[in-house]
C-alpha cells in the first residue's frame, strides 16, 4: 500500500459512514477490472445554469466516450447549460463520468430533456446553430458573441427532425481531406472553442 492510499484510509476511517470491505465486494460494487479500492455512494450536485449565453444541446449521442468528452470541453469553455434529448446515453454512466474529467462537479446538465421543453428554453436565444456536416456555413462566421446555442447530433444519423426544426442556423466544419464527416465529440469542441475565442477576443 502506498504512502498516499495510507493516508487516504486513515482519513476515510473518521467518517460516519465508511466500511471495510472484501475483495469481492469492492469488484461487485466497482465497473473496471482493477479499481482503486474505494467506492462511494454518493448525490450527483445540481449545477444552477450560468450566464454565459452559451447553451449545449447534445441530441441522442449514444457512446459514453463521445458524451463525456463533449461535456469536458463544454465545461472548458464555460457553457452556461448542456441539455441532453431524451435518447442520449444517461449523463451518470461510468464511462461518461471518466471521460468527462469532473465536469460533471462544474457543469450545469440535464438529461432525458424533451424537445418541447428544450424549444422552450432556446425561445430567448438569438443564434440557434445546427452542426452539419452537409451545410455551406462555416463555424467561424457564425457570431458567437450573441446569445447562442448548439446543437449536435447523433454519431450515425446526425441530427433529428426536432433538432433541425429549432436550428435558425447550420455550420459546418470545413475539411480539405476526404473524410466525410468529423467524430462527434471532436466536432462540438471545435466549434466549443470557437465561441470561446470569439467571446474572449471579439469576432476577428
Amino acid at each position: 500500500q502506498t504512502s498516499a492510499g495510507s493516508d487516504l484510509l486513515q482519513r476515510l476511517q473518521h467518517l460516519p459512514a465508511s466500511y471495510e470491505a472484501t475483495p469481492q465486494v469492492i469488484a461487485a460494487a466497482a465497473d473496471t477490472v482493477h479499481p482503486q479500492g474505494v467506492v462511494a455512494l454518493a448525490y450527483w450536485p445540481r449545477i444552477p445554469p450560468g450566464k454565459t449565453g452559451l447553451i449545449l444541446v447534445v441530441d441522442t449521442v449514444q457512446d459514453p466516450g463521445n458524451l463525456g468528452t463533449i461535456l469536458r470541453s463544454a465545461e472548458a469553455v464555460g457553457v452556461a447549460q448542456t441539455l441532453c434529448s431524451v435518447g442520449t446515453v444517461d449523463v451518470y454512466a461510468p464511462k461518461v463520468v471518466r471521460s468527462a474529467m469532473g465536469a460533471h462537479f462544474r457543469l450545469s446538465i440535464e438529461q432525458d430533456v424533451r424537445w418541447d421543453e428544450i424549444g422552450e428554453r432556446l425561445a430567448q436565444v438569438d443564434h440557434v446553430y445546427a452542426a452539419d456536416p452537409e451545410a455551406r456555413m462555416p463555424y467561424y462566421a457564425a457570431d458567437w458573441r450573441q446569445p447562442s446555442a448548439l446543437l449536435v447530433g447523433n454519431e450515425a444519423h446526425g441530427l433529428s427532425n426536432a433538432a433541425r426544426r429549432l436550428a435558425t442556423k447550420q455550420i459546418t466544419i470545413p475539411m480539405r481531406g476526404r473524410a466525410e464527416s468529423l467524430n462527434v465529440a471532436v466536432a462540438a469542441s471545435v466549434i466549443l472553442f470557437e465561441a470561446l475565442r470569439q467571446r474572449m477576443l471579439g469576432r476577428s
